[in-house]
């Protein structure tokens, strides 16, 4: 199960975005003796005022932020964490896998911090009695709505379906639609029905089983969903469910449909950043999902992050560490900390502090209340992704009407998707490797990969390192572990940017110049170094092809030495190539007879 939790995780959720201001940095491979180190994804910006607070609160306290840039910030999260190298502040979006974190990280239960949140989120992340991982925050999700046009037509929030389906009926009357649903990414329409199943069945003990048994090839739609489907489709009879045929993103289509009076609610998967429509001053609302009867209407909610802290810690020697780590998450759970990273311009997030209190007229007033009275749940994603997309893009058509899609067609569609995933032969292990790789070993079988397929002499990898907010998307940031490879694996040591490669003619010793030289795409003389794979067997006079990952040199140096640009995926490369490998080690790759 650990294996298939490791997926890409790109649609729905926000990303953890992190910026240390003053406060000391390190690279990918050191450890600044009593610093803390910080692995934090591949973003950087949403706490920087949070890292100027601390750095004005405890100006003792250093950090040493590792920068990772990959293409699968998540799962390389918890594959750093089953490799047992975590960072000592372990951050993370999603809790994938509940065992592992109990004995990696610090039980922060006992530490006087844990009273400040409220209980409502403390039992969601409580494993076993112990607190392992703590949310940031919560980003709070429901149905928006034009709240003064529906006060100046004295029309009421619906509590229930039918006084949901006679609105739409007044609203249509006025020559309105009655609701528009993002589509841009599919992941909107998969939320969409996953929601109204979830004021149903999906929250129960029997859902949650059933949730785990289907992803496990275990269990059907077939006979589950059927109910659901149909009242997807009241949904859509209603009016709810109208589509932007120019699938524009989710804060367009708010703006233009609710903004512009073309329609009263907007179902997207959307945290805004304003509430109130900037042209007319219409003010924003957000309702939950319905249930059919009203008994059951929920909203969502998923956090921006979780943070933990390593189990070594605890260990003998680190004791300055485990301090200056409990000082750090006792000023992030603090009304001060908290209201770094929450302000006017988030008000679909909410604080996991009990003490924080919110106006009446907030716009997520009823979602707190929701979350505290046990109606808000998790949004669907983690283990969901890799079929997430091709579901959600059945329900898209569905609510189009589009290529015969129906209700029971995407139960259909659900059982074929879940099954061809299981039965993929991309999800089998094509590759061991026999022991852990640094990073610059990493960049090396990288580049071994890119020069196979390029047909080239050697490949130039770049090598990713915190450059104080300017890190690189085409650096390699992650380093391949000892055990069984897949495509989850390949996904967490590739970088993010891809889709071509670059061929570049230059002699041996211009390559081995350059190399030395690093890659610096800011030109500010502070570069990324670089990894010149197959750089030992080059003359100095003679000219030799050299690959390049897309991005992973400057404009002048593609100028120079005319760049020939190459379509191609380095994860199909690296996976293609791996296969042919069997077995890799860093000082040798070797392939089995």
């Amino acid at each position: 199960m650990m294996q298939k939790a490791l997926r890409h995780l790109s649609i729905l959720l926000l990303p953890v975005i992190l910026l240390l201001s003053s406060c000391a940095f390190a690279d990918n491979e050191t450890d600044n003796g009593d610093a803390l180190t910080l692995c934090a994804g591949n973003v950087y910006i949403r706490f920087q005022k949070l890292w100027d607070l601390l750095a004005e609160t405890y100006p003792e306290i250093e950090l040493d932020f590792i920068s990772y840039t990959g293409s699968n910030a998540t799962g390389y999260s918890w594959t750093q964490m089953q490799a047992d190298d975590i960072s000592d502040i372990f951050i993370t979006s999603q809790i994938l896998d509940k065992d592992l974190a109990r004995e990696r990280l610090v039980d922060l239960s006992g530490y006087p911090f844990i009273g400040a949140l409220s209980n409502a989120v403390l039992n969601q992340v409580s494993i076993d009695g112990g607190i392992y991982l703590l949310p940031t925050d919560y980003s709070m999700y429901g149905i928006f709505y034009n709240k003064t046009l529906m006060e100046e037509n004295n029309w009421q929030i619906p509590t229930d379906f039918a006084e949901l389906e006679a609105l739409c009926g007044k609203i249509q009357e006025a020559g309105l639609l009655p609701g528009i649903a993002g589509t841009m990414l599919t992941g909107d329409p998969f939320s969409a029905v996953f929601n109204l199943a979830k004021t149903d069945w999906l929250t129960t003990p029997e859902g949650i089983n059933w949730e785990r048994d289907f992803l496990a090839g275990d269990a059907a739609a077939e006979g589950r969903w059927e109910h659901t489907m149909d009242y997807v489709q009241r949904y859509i009879d209603i009016g709810m469910f109208h589509t932007d045929p120019e699938d524009r993103n989710d804060p367009t289509i708010l703006l233009d449909y609710l903004g512009n009076r073309k329609a009263v609610f907007c179902t997207t998967v959307q945290t805004l950043n304003i509430t109130e429509l900037p042209d007319t001053g219409d003010k924003l609302g957000m309702m939950p999902f319905l249930s059919e009867d009203g008994s059951k209407n929920i909203y969502m909610y998923s956090p921006t992050c979780y943070i933990g802290l390593s189990k070594r810690l605890t260990e003998p020697g680190n004791e300055k560490k485990l301090e200056d780590a409990i000082k750090l998450l006792s000023l992030i759970y603090s009304p001060q900390g908290q209201a770094a990273f929450i302000d006017d311009l988030t008000p679909c997030v909410m604080s996991v502090l009990d003490s924080v209190s919110l106006s009446e007229d907030a716009l997520i007033y009823d979602a707190r209340q929701a979350l505290g009275e046990g109606r808000a749940f998790m949004m669907t994603y983690a283990h969901w992704d890799n079929i997430l997309t091709d579901i959600g893009q059945a329900y898209k058509d569905w609510f189009r009407g589009e290529n015969g899609m129906d209700g029971p067609k995407c139960i259909a569609r659900m059982d074929e998707l879940c099954q061809a995933w299981l039965d993929s032969p991309e999800q089998l292990y094509f590759c061991e490797s026999t022991a852990d790789f640094t990073l610059a070993q990493t960049a090396e079988l990288i580049g071994k990969a890119l020069g196979a397929a390029a047909g080239a002499d050697a490949a130039m990898i770049p090598l990713g390192e915190f450059h104080d907010g300017a890190d690189s998307k085409s650096c390699v940031t992650g380093k391949l572990y000892a055990g069984k490879i897949n495509v989850d694996t390949v996904a967490t040591i590739s970088p993010s940017n891809d889709g071509e490669y670059a061929v570049m003619t230059m002699t041996g010793a211009e390559a081995k110049a350059l190399a030395e030289a690093g890659f610096d795409p800011e030109g500010n003389g502070n570069p990324f170094p670089y990894v010149l794979a197959g750089g030992e067997t080059l003359q100095d006079n003679v000219n030799y092809k050299i690959a390049f990952l897309k991005g992973g040199y400057t404009r002048e140096t593609a100028d120079r030495y005319l760049a020939e640009i190459h379509p191609g995926s380095l994860r199909t490369i690296l996976r293609v190539w791996l296969e042919e490998q069997r077995r890799v080690s860093p000082d040798q790759n070797t392939r089995e007879q």
